[in-house]
């Protein structure tokens, strides 16, 4: 009998034992779930292969893997790693571009992001620029049909390249992507997990504090928006209606991140714009009649709330919480066009 509930009936002690089987329950099936955020160091698929990428800005050496497509004029997936993750991360989408014989490239972008090199640097920006480069260079690709997806951490690796990249993007998907690190440094610390002490190593920050100038230089929300350079490219942003509550990200990142970019573009009495009692609403209620839910329309879930501003940028609150919903992401992807 566990120790804690000894001294209570015997009734309660079963609760107990029930409770945590419960909780032991879900915490194993969300890491079941989380295939996109896997960071064991896994064994490949054979059909990869480990390449190496100097980085022109300091010549380090940034290995990749890759997926070489046996046919010519085929699109590029260049998949992007989660926050604590690296270019061994596990990812899904890897073995959906092999079965549709489609070039990916997953890239290390200095690793996780936990010191200054990484987490939004100019290392990283440069890697990542370089990265896809090398593919351009290197495969023979489709170079009208490069496409740039990320969860969570690569969701914000995703819009640092969309703001930065000095390359022609089809397409953008960020899912449940970190936007803006001085609230989240907040929503970090009021949430007690490490992504707070994460800011505050990267940002070179003292006395427990991050530096926060820092943190918004690395912040897509605080970078201007290259609207003439993104003209052609679409930008798709996801997140889960539960995220901030069962998850670490609070869905404010995103439609906030979406509001910008839309105003950029269109000014700020845009009527693509989310209007703020609807930001209000999907924060405090999670649920409202004014949304018509659509069942089963996104990847399988409930689609809560739909936005878009022309074909440039669209946003996409879907019924889950910090994750990208299992399936294709390709099928996705390409119904975008």
């Amino acid at each position: 009998m566990l120790h804690f509930a000894r001294n209570y009936p015997f009734s309660i002690q079963l609760g107990f034992i029930f409770i945590l089987h419960v909780l032991l329950f879900c915490d194993a099936k969300a890491q079941v779930n989380s295939t996109w955020d896997d960071t064991a160091k896994s064994k490949w698929p054979p059909q990869c292969e480990v390449i190496s990428i100097p980085s022109s800005l300091d010549q380090q050496q940034q290995p990749a893997y890759l997926y070489r497509s046996k046919k010519n004029n085929q699109a590029l997936i260049i998949s992007l790693h989660t926050w604590s993750g690296d270019y061994t991360q596990r990812d899904p989408l890897v073995n959906y571009c092999i079965a549709a014989d489609i070039n990916y490239l997953h890239p290390n972008f200095r690793g996780p992001n936990n010191r200054p090199e990484a987490a939004g640097s100019k290392q990283v920006i440069q890697d990542i620029d370089d990265a896809i480069q090398w593919a351009i260079d290197s495969l023979q690709l489709n170079k009208e049909e490069v496409h740039v997806v990320g969860v969570s951490g690569g969701g914000f690796a995703s819009l640092l390249t969309y703001m930065k990249s000095k390359h022609a993007i089809k397409s953008f998907h960020a899912f449940v992507g970190i936007y803006n690190l001085e609230d989240w440094y907040h929503e970090s610390r009021g949430r007690k997990n490490v992504y707070a002490d994460h800011i505050i190593a990267f940002t070179s920050g003292q006395q427990g504090m991050p530096n926060m100038e820092e943190a918004r230089n690395r912040s897509p929300f605080f970078m201007k928006t290259p609207v003439k350079q993104r003209s052609q490219s679409s930008l798709h942003l996801y997140c889960g209606m539960h995220d901030g509550y069962t998850g670490s990200v609070p869905i404010s990142q995103t439609l906030e991140l979406y509001n910008k970019v839309v105003q950029d573009f269109a000014g700020k009495n845009s009527a693509s714009l989310v209007p703020q009692q609807i930001i209000y609403t999907l924060l405090k209620r999670r649920s409202s009649p004014a949304f018509p839910v659509q069942q089963g329309a996104f990847m399988g879930r409930d689609l809560i709330y739909h936005n878009q501003y022309k074909q440039q940028v669209e946003l996409t609150v879907f019924d889950g919480g910090h994750e990208m919903p299992e399936g294709n992401v390709l099928n996705l992807i390409f119904s975008k066009k």
